[in-house]
This record gives C-alpha cells, structure tokens and sequence, in this order.
C-alpha cells in the first residue's frame, strides 16, 4: 500500500488533471491542509515536495504553493501555436543573440519578485531619465568590465539605438552640422541621423578601423564622428590605438562629439576586449552608447547612453519632457539581473557557446569552399565573395535564409563584396553544416 504523502500527492494530480485545480491555483499550506485532516504536517509537505519535483506545483516563496504554469496537464492542455505564429529566427539571423542560451526561469522570478513586492507607487510614471536603481548597476557593470568612470547622473536609458541617437543628436547638434560615418556601416541607423537633419559623410575603413587622416582631409568641418571602434560593424576590425588617440585629439582641438557604439565588444573569442574609447576620454567629448538587445534579448527594448558630466544637466533638460518608454517593472528586474551577477554569469557562459558556434559554422563555410574572413569576436562573421554578392543574397533568401550583403551596408559604391551571416543560434556542427549547404545550392 501506497504511503500517505504518496495518496495525497495522486489524489492532488487528479485533481488537478480533471480540471478541479485550475493553472495557477494556490494550495492550502502545509499547516492548515495538515490540521483540518489530521495529519502531520511533515506528510503533507512531502507530498508537496514529490508534485514540485515532477513539475506539477510550483513554490513561489512566502507567498505559498501553487499548481505549476508548466504542469503536465496544462502543457497537454496548451493549445498549439499555429504556424508563423512563433518568430523563430531564419537562418543566419544577424542582429539576435543566442535566445536558447537566456535564463527565462531566472529572469520570470526575478520580473515576479519585483512584480510582487510593488508598491501603488511604482504605479506612476518613473524618472524620465530611467530608473535610478538601473542607472546606477549600469553604472557599476561598466566600471567593472570596461574601466568607464561615471556616476548615474550621466546615464539615460531609452528604448533602444535609433533613441540614443536622436536624443545624442536633438542635445548636442545644430543646424547644418554633419557626421563621420564608418564606410561600410551599420545602416539601419542612418534614418535616426537622417531624420534630425544630420549630413553623413562616409569615411573608409581598413583593418585598422575608421580612416582618421583620410577623415580630416576630406571632411575637417564635421562636427560628429560615429564608430564602432571594438568590433567595426560589419567587418570586425578593431580601431588602433594611433587612431584612437588622434580622433579623441581631433575631438579636443576642434570642439567635435564622438559617439561610440559599443554593440557588441562583450565577445571577444580571442586576448582582452580591447578598452572602449570612453575609458580614454581624458578631454570628455565621447558619447558612449549600448544596448541589451545583443546579450539578452531584442525584446527587451533597453538601451543607454553615458554622456560626459558637463553635458549631463543639459540631456536632463531634453528628456524631462518625454518620460522614459522602458516599463519600470522591466526596468528594476534588469538591475536585479545585473547586481546579482547574472548579467556577468550569462555573457561569460555566451562567451563559450559563441566560440564553439562560431567554429562549426567557420568549419562549415570552408567544407564548402567558402573563404571566412578573420575577426577576434562579435555575433556575425563576413564571407569574401567575387562577383555579385547581392544576386547570391537574394537567392539565398528565396530559399529562407537571413544573409545579407556587404554591398547593401556601403554608403559609396563599388564596395567590397561579401556575405553577412550570425552565428549565434546555430546549435550544433550539423545544424551549421545544413545550413551552408541550402547557402551553397546551385541553381
């Protein structure tokens, strides 16, 4: 015969089945379930303990047990997502990290506990300028691992690059001014440029990053300079240490801003990240901007900007008139997420996943022929190409795959020829290997 917990713990999944304790149902606790029975508690709570081990309640803390959202019952009862429904990454997907690698349990309890414990007053609308808790972990984050000095008080959250650059752009800019731009570069922000009235001046880029002499020569009068000086984007190159000290000269002795765009200079698969422009920034004309979208996940729609203290009360004067679009629940549970170390835990265990995805795409590519051009880290890589690299995309997409063209990313053409591809959601070498194949098809 069947022990006691054992009874209660069946007559609980029947119950639980048959629809009598619906999803998310709160149980009695242990004590009370145990008094009006009369039976020990220690019963009940194995019984508890068996049904939260096979995932059929869940405990939530002080606030009790309850019937688990991922029960079995409920998932044979979960209705089926209809096709297309799910935005599952295409093939080669540039612009997403790893969404299998992100802790979701974690960051469900971390929202739930937030979510919980608010008070009426988390109600109303946060500092326009971002969450001061927020502020200041990023804060701590960058001090730590890209040895930037600031205090809160620089910081400004938005929703993302293209509102980075326009409040940047809406503080600092005037009319008529006009801004280097990394030739090939990253081009889904040019609107946000465009759209403040900005004139982009294309400036070439080599392996050792931005052309700075070639820059001042053709364009002395800019008064903005635009980089990804980590990891260029999309070629991989990093800007040398020459060409950082005489743009951040250039910027000291001509009155000129530098925005820094360091998307994604937290892989690196091979030495030290190199250190950000910003930790140079004796003379204080760097804007230096970032985003979670690439090491946690797009969704999230949280972005930064660490401007130099002189300039802080001025971006405050701009942003208190349009309240910060981040919700402040998401806001606080990134802080947790980053002061707890998760954030620190979650880009290292991505550090080792990207490296190995890397490599089974990298081995794939040149099973088939292909030739990888070298980078020391980011979340894509770039395939040499001769010819036409574009009409090779378009078949490529036809057949549902998300590369794009080096030529598309040209603010001048002719430009170098290449394929752009992401890495980071290939999950095995054979899953890598298929993919280069449909990449590789012939008509």
């Amino acid at each position: 015969m069947d022990a006691r917990y054992q009874q209660i713990a069946r007559q609980l999944k029947a119950a639980i089945t048959s629809g009598e304790l619906k999803t998310g149902s709160r149980l009695p606790s242990s004590r009370t379930w145990a008094q009006e029975n009369g039976i020990s508690r220690t019963t009940v709570e194995q019984a508890y303990g068996e049904l939260v081990a096979q995932g059929w309640l869940e405990r939530r803390g002080q606030a009790g047990t309850f019937v688990s959202q991922t029960s079995p019952s409920a998932l044979a009862e979960a209705p089926a997502v209809p096709p297309g429904d799910e935005h599952e990454p295409k093939p080669f997907q540039m612009g997403l990290p790893a969404l299998d690698l992100f802790p979701r349990a974690l960051w469900a309890r971390l929202t739930g506990r937030r979510l919980r414990t608010q008070s009426r007053f988390d109600l109303t609308l946060g500092d326009p300028a971002g969450e001061a808790i927020l502020r200041q972990a990023i804060a701590d984050y960058l001090r730590f691992s890209r040895s930037i000095e600031c205090q809160p008080e620089q910081i400004f959250i938005t929703s993302g690059y293209a509102q980075s650059m326009s409040l940047i752009l809406q503080t600092l800019a005037h009319p008529g001014d006009s801004m280097w731009v990394e030739d090939p570069g990253f081009p889904l922000i040019y609107p946000a440029i465009d759209g403040e009235g900005i004139q982009r001046l294309p400036v070439p880029v080599d392996h050792n990053g931005m052309d700075i002499e070639a820059a001042i020569a053709r364009w002395p009068q800019a008064r903005f300079a635009l980089l990804t000086p980590a990891h260029q984007s999309p070629l991989g190159v990093a800007l040398s240490l020459p060409r950082r000290r005489q743009l951040l000269a250039r910027a000291a002795q001509h009155d000129m801003w530098i925005i820094e765009d360091d998307y994604d200079s937290e892989f690196r698969y091979h030495g030290r990240p190199l250190p950000p422009l910003k930790s140079l920034d004796a003379p204080q004309r760097v804007i230096y901007t970032g985003t979670f979208s690439k090491s946690l996940f797009p969704a999230i729609r949280t972005a930064w900007i660490v401007v130099p203290a002189a300039e802080a009360a001025a971006f405050r004067q701009r942003i208190n008139s349009t309240p910060c679009s981040v919700p402040t629940l998401w806001q606080c549970a990134l802080a947790d997420f980053i002061q707890q170390g998760h954030f620190w835990r979650h880009l290292k265990k991505m550090r080792l996943h990207y490296a190995q995805r890397r490599a089974w795409l990298e081995a794939a590519l040149i099973h088939y022929g292909f030739n990888v051009v070298p980078q020391h880290g980011g979340i894509q890589l770039v395939v040499d190409i001769d010819g036409d690299d574009r009409a090779i995309v378009a078949r490529a997409q036809q057949r549902g795959l998300a590369v794009q063209a080096l030529s598309d990313w040209h603010s001048t053409q002719p430009g170098r020829s290449g394929i752009l591809m992401s890495f980071t959601n290939i999950t095995s070498a054979e899953m890598a290997m298929q993919w280069v194949g449909r990449l590789y098809e012939k008509e």
